[in-house]
């Protein structure tokens, strides 16, 4: 009886929990499907893209405690295979040719995890480096991806073979589709047993290795689906842009999803989200103003000032005082 009663009250406050998450997850949702009309949808769609990109690096780092230095060959690579697929067969449709890309990250994401997870920390991160400028080079040789020119003009094609995406708001929502489901994906690995063991690898390998877990299965499966989310991400991204150049293969493009993860809050759900936004939003008006010779510049003084002051990125402080004066 004693028992009940103290599981009782627990189990309310879970359930109570679950009810929050849950309305806050209904209200970010409705706050997608309406934010077309109040925003440019292109830009929307690249902020969406870019935040499935950052998701899918904070798997790795935020979850398996794994520092990738060459996501950005997984995002190159969807956006190639996807862009070639479409641009040289008319008939393909834009789901099928941003299954193909995303599946070609991921045999690309098995090769180099196979290689880089026998190594930890900064020989790791080394490791993706040297394996993601191999694929650079080979992506500036290749005679499919265009070279320096990279591909141009790639159709949008029609979802499904009847949807046309010519207009904007269409795709938005196909690109909001496809956000939401990597973001459940991530969502549900996060709180999976799968997810569990990932943060007790991060937290002590040598215990989670004594516990008889097979340690290197589960950093690999969790490249490979980071990889597969990240080829997703650059699809998808291709398709918006009907575009596929080297910019997504430089390692530059590695180092702004991992500025994304960390200022918004590494192994945070949210904080790759909330990254992506404030660096995608900081570029779009940098841009258009006269500092736009200055934009990594200043991107590189406001992350300086972000991880002195916000050790846990935003969403990370966010959480610390929510449950600080609310719990």
């Amino acid at each position: 009886m004693a028992t009940t009663q103290t599981l009782t009250p627990v189990m309310e406050r879970q359930r109570r929990a679950n009810m929050r998450r849950n309305a806050f997850y209904l209200a970010l949702i409705v706050v997608g499907l309406l934010a077309p009309f109040v925003a440019y949808p292109v830009f929307l769609m690249k902020v969406l893209t870019f935040a499935l990109f950052a998701c899918a690096f904070n798997l790795l780092l935020g979850y398996a405690g794994l520092l990738s230095f060459g996501h950005a060959a997984f995002l190159a690579t969807g956006g190639y295979v996807t862009g070639y697929l479409l641009s040289s067969y008319p008939g393909l449709t834009p789901e099928l040719g941003i299954l193909i890309g995303t599946g070609a990250a991921v045999l690309l994401g098995v090769a180099f995890g196979a290689l880089a997870i026998r190594r930890q920390g900064i020989y790791f991160a080394m490791v993706t480096l040297a394996l993601a400028q191999l694929m650079f080079f080979f992506y500036i040789q290749a005679p499919f991806t265009g070279g320096e020119d990279g591909l141009h003009g790639v159709p949008r094609g029609h979802l499904f073979g009847f949807i046309s995406l010519r207009s904007n708001l269409a795709m938005y929502y196909f690109v909001f589709a496809i956000f939401l489901i990597g973001f459940a994906i991530v969502q549900r690995a996060v709180h999976s047993p799968f997810g569990q063991v990932l943060k007790a690898i991060r937290e002590n390998e040598p215990r989670a290795v004594s516990l008889g877990y097979n340690v290197d299965a589960y950093k690999l499966l969790a490249f490979v689906i980071s990889a597969g989310l990240a080829g997703l991400a650059g699809s998808t991204k291709t398709i918006v842009f009907q575009l596929a150049s080297l910019t997504d293969a430089h390692w530059h493009m590695s180092g702004e999803v991992i500025l994304m993860t960390l200022l918004g809050g590494v192994g945070t759900l949210f904080g790759p989200v909330v990254g992506a936004g404030l660096v995608v939003s900081l570029q779009h008006m940098l841009a258009q103003s006269p500092l736009g010779n200055w934009v990594n510049v200043i991107l590189g003084l406001i992350f300086v000032i972000c991880v002195l002051s916000f050790r846990s990125g935003i969403v990370g402080e966010i959480t610390k005082m929510y449950r600080k004066n609310f719990k």
